[in-house]
């Protein structure tokens, strides 16, 4: 996989799309200007902070098995964080956290044909040594205020990249979650709803207990609040 590096660009994932080939490519950025987030959040990335986007092609792989690539995306943030001494957690679908506060998201963009996925483009922003802005150090968090150290950059890259080939299953991505059987609540745009997490499907879903009644949620469908 092609390697790219950038000073600075908008975002990640629209470089990936500006300069499609048809070659895998793996594009890292010291800082973006415009991230992109889920749900068309924006995502600020400031200096110190790993900003990369993967972009893969496939011939044959079923839009049923979209899940797998957010699976070794996510894995892949976790075992690079266990590598440098720190427990992380996956919130279901995207998002890596450490000591209940957001240290990566996962921004996942699917292009599909007949049925199939024939591009992804992940891009996943992970806070190493950039500040937090005031607005959100309630909810994130970064590496060197985990750890008390900053750290070296292009190491956590070193190791970020040499899990990106590695194929994860759905088992090595629910063993970063510690919270099957509590209560979680599910949010929508207008309705929040606690349930009892129960497990996750090969597809994605998670698997709830609301008064009694099993369910199957979509992460499209709706967020999720430990």
């Amino acid at each position: 996989m092609k390697i790219i590096e950038l000073d600075e660009v908008g975002s990640t994932n629209e470089y990936c799309k500006t300069i499609d080939s048809g070659e895998d490519l793996c594009v890292f950025a010291k800082h973006q200007t415009a991230g992109k987030g889920t749900k068309g959040r924006s995502f600020i990335s400031l200096n110190g902070g790993l900003y990369v986007s993967v972009m893969r092609h496939y011939d044959n792989l079923s839009a049923e098995n979209a899940f797998k690539i957010m699976v070794n995306g996510c894995v892949a943030v976790c075992k690079t964080l266990e590598n440098f001494g720190i427990s992380p957690v996956i919130r279901w679908a995207n998002d890596v956290l450490v000591e209940g506060k957001k240290i990566c998201g996962t921004l996942i963009e699917n292009t599909f044909s007949n049925g199939k996925i024939i591009r992804s483009i992940v891009g996943i922003g992970i806070n190493v040594n950039n500040e937090i802005s005031s607005e959100i150090k309630h909810i994130a968090t970064s590496m060197k205020k985990v750890l008390g150290k900053s750290l070296n950059l292009q190491e956590v890259k070193t190791t970020f990249v040499s899990y990106l080939n590695c194929d994860f299953s759905i088992e090595d991505y629910k063993r970063y979650i510690n919270w099957f059987g509590q209560s979680v609540t599910l949010k929508t745009e207008g309705e929040e709803r606690v349930v009892t997490a129960i497990n996750i499907t090969e597809n994605g879903r998670l698997l709830v207990d609301w008064c009694g009644n099993m369910l199957e949620i979509s992460s499209a469908e709706v967020s999720l609040r430990l």
